[in-house]
């Protein structure tokens, strides 16, 4: 006779969350539900509900869950290709498949759509620490740099393969863009630098 496994408290939440992750990535929103995360991971109705105690509450952890993961992995992403001289490319690359892949633009677009305000702030903050951090620059152009990545990767993908396919743009056009646009910023930086900094040799 078979027998689940006995998860602790945190593994069973933890193993939850994931199933309610994969949930909002392939059906959307509607599919978040407590029957449906019961049986993602075999539980029974009655076990989620223990954990979460209502619907409300596990779409509230599941945000700060993956606001929390995606942030997570693309700061130590980008914090080891820094330290192994990663490029601008490796960070537009890193933000756009946390927004397109991960989950971030269905939870985005879910947490904009009942108001939660707070998981969108949890995303934005972390990607701007993380820009700060690799550049070393602060100020106005890690906040240009930031807006630059969070608008055009949410943007794509939310409807950036569609929109490609009907204007006959490449499907990496977005992409593209925010690198140019993070390139310019950082060599108009330079330029600046280059002119208050008087030439001592």
């Amino acid at each position: 006779m078979s027998t689940k496994r006995r998860l602790s408290p945190e593994a069973s939440r933890s193993a939850a969350l994931d199933a309610a992750r994969d949930l909002l990535i392939e059906q959307g929103p509607q599919g978040v539900t407590l029957k449906a995360v019961a049986g993602r991971v075999g539980r029974t109705h009655a076990n989620i509900l223990h954990h979460f105690g209502s619907a409300a509450e596990l779409q509230k952890a599941l945000a700060d869950y993956m606001a929390v993961s995606i942030c997570t992995e693309i700061a130590r992403a980008v914090i080891a290709q820094r330290d192994s001289h990663g490029s601008a490319r490796d960070l537009v690359n890193l933000t756009f498949d946390a927004f397109e892949v991960q989950g971030g633009a269905q939870l985005v677009s879910w947490m904009r759509l009942v108001g939660n305000v707070d998981a969108l702030d949890t995303i934005v903050n972390a990607i701007h620490a993380i820009v700060d951090e690799v550049h070393g620059a602060g100020g106005l152009m890690a906040r240009r740099i930031t807006q630059t990545l969070v608008l055009l990767a949410l943007g794509d993908s939310l409807i950036g393969k569609p929109l490609s396919q009907s204007l006959k743009m490449p499907r990496s056009a977005a992409r593209d863009m925010a690198l140019r646009l993070i390139q310019q910023d950082q060599e108009d930086l330079r330029a600046k630098n280059d002119q208050v900094t008087p030439d001592l040799g």
